[in-house]
């Protein structure tokens, strides 16, 4: 059997850290698999579904690196659902209900006062002809639920190991709106059993939906995909990232200028057994990919190992890939590969080196605020400098001469040249930056200081 697995998104908002995680584990076990990964845009939902949207999320993946093989929209299927609920509609499968949301949250509250399951009670099975005229008489449109067996819907999990589920525990699923929109089961199915999709994954909110959904795979003739129900993200404190998806939209992450791989890396092997470490592509983390890794604890998802990431991937990053993206930024296009191996150990993003573009290119700097005593020493140091052009060396020739002329060591020594040259209290080691910087530059920062 060959893989075929589906990322469902609905375009009614960006893409977030969550729904990459189940993208990209359904992209891996394709890709380990040699199988194929569908990209399905969820927009039965025809109001809040903006093409913008779909243009984002195709974007994102695209980014990330997470191709598909084939893809398609909901909304070109509504003729495809409506044959199959009139199917289902034959065969008794699918029934109408005139209850309005107040007469099922009354039936709802009585249930849960009697210390009995807030169950649907299937009356709208004993409703008679004379009594659906009745209801649509009154303006009321029915909205239509799924019959289930009753009985006990058992898969083997590909994360949670079996499981099992009583459908007499469970109301009946509605199908089909008052409006004759479609909610997700439906639509889902269908499109899974024409898709040939084998395996569903998806988070763990999913799973009480899973026994309502199989029965649905059976009533229409075909075998239930294989299913894994992941555990959900949490944020590094615990807590749960709902309050917070907008910053940890991969539209932000991209703007924010964090590198695909990091975020792919951490994505994929937080919540596992395996280390959270940087690979070098998706391939390589595909390779890794096994279900039996994923533990059964939410995956803490935590922004500083994101950082760690990028920053390992910056680090090493040559000057051929650099360059472009550093021609974005302002003296961007001056720079050369001697400056970005100088900087780029000192930075977690590549637009972090915006600062030092203006520190090296730059004609004047502000400067810092100095005590009196400090600008005094400044003052001292800039009688001290070296003649002619700066070499790597000469910055620490210039410090033992201003130390043995001053009496000052330490960070008293280096901290106020350091901050009058780069504006800046830490960073790359001064003996390049210096060279960086050039003598002329470094003396004008000095006497303006001074």
């Amino acid at each position: 059997m060959s893989t075929k697995v589906r990322f469902a998104p609905s375009p009614t908002g960006r893409l977030h850290v969550g729904n990459i995680r189940t993208a990209l584990i359904n992209w891996l076990f394709a890709a380990r698999t040699g199988g194929a990964f569908v990209l399905r845009i969820d927009d039965t939902d025809t109001v809040r579904s903006t093409a913008a949207n779909e243009a984002a999320i195709r974007a994102d993946l695209t980014w990330l690196g997470m191709v598909w093989s084939d893809s398609f929209r909901q909304s070109e299927r509504f003729k495809r659902y409506g044959e199959v609920c009139e199917a289902l509609k034959a065969r008794g499968l699918l029934y109408p209900c005139y209850e309005t949301a107040d007469e099922l949250e009354r039936k709802r509250k009585i249930a849960l006062s009697l210390d009995r399951p807030p169950v649907y009670d299937r009356a709208a099975l004993n409703l008679t002809d004379a009594d659906k005229r009745r209801f649509e008489a009154e303006g009321r449109a029915p909205h239509w639920r799924f019959k289930l067996s009753g009985n006990t819907v058992a898969w083997p999990d590909l994360v949670r190991g079996e499981q099992s589920i009583e459908t007499s525990s469970l109301s009946d699923p509605i199908l089909v709106r008052e409006d004759g929109s479609y909610l997700y089961t439906l639509p889902s199915v269908v499109d899974d059993v024409d898709a040939a999709i084998t395996h569903i994954v998806r988070g763990e909110d999913h799973v009480t939906n899973s026994a309502a959904q199989i029965e649905v795979f059976r009533a229409l003739g075909a075998e239930p995909p294989l299913m894994g129900h992941t555990p959900l993200l949490i944020g590094a404190d615990g807590q749960g990232l709902s309050k917070r998806l907008g910053s940890l939209s991969i539209e932000e992450l991209r703007a924010s200028d964090f590198e695909p791989m990091a975020i792919a890396s951490l994505l994929a092997k937080i919540g596992t057994s395996d280390p959270v470490q940087v690979r070098p592509s998706l391939q390589a983390l595909a390779e890794e990919f096994e279900f039996a890794k994923i533990g059964r604890a939410p995956a803490r998802f935590d922004e500083r190992e994101l950082e760690k990431l990028n920053a390992a991937i910056v680090h090493g990053m040559d000057f051929a890939a650099a360059r472009p993206r550093l021609a974005r930024l302002a003296y961007g296009d001056q720079a050369t590969e001697d400056f970005w191996l100088t900087i780029r150990g000192n930075l977690t993003n590549v637009s972090d080196a915006a600062v030092w573009l203006t520190v090296v290119y730059a004609g004047g700097l502000v400067g810092p605020d100095l005590t009196a005593e400090d600008q005094a020493f400044v003052g001292e140091a800039a009688k001290l400098f070296p003649a002619g052009e700066a070499t790597d060396e000469t910055w620490s020739t210039w410090t033992d001469a201003v130390k043995a002329a001053t009496g000052r060591k330490g960070k008293a020594l280096y901290q106020p040249l350091r901050r009058v040259l780069t504006d800046q209290e830490h960073g790359p080691e001064m003996g390049p930056m210096l060279r960086l910087i050039g003598s002329a530059k470094a003396r004008e920062r000095l006497e303006l200081a001074s």
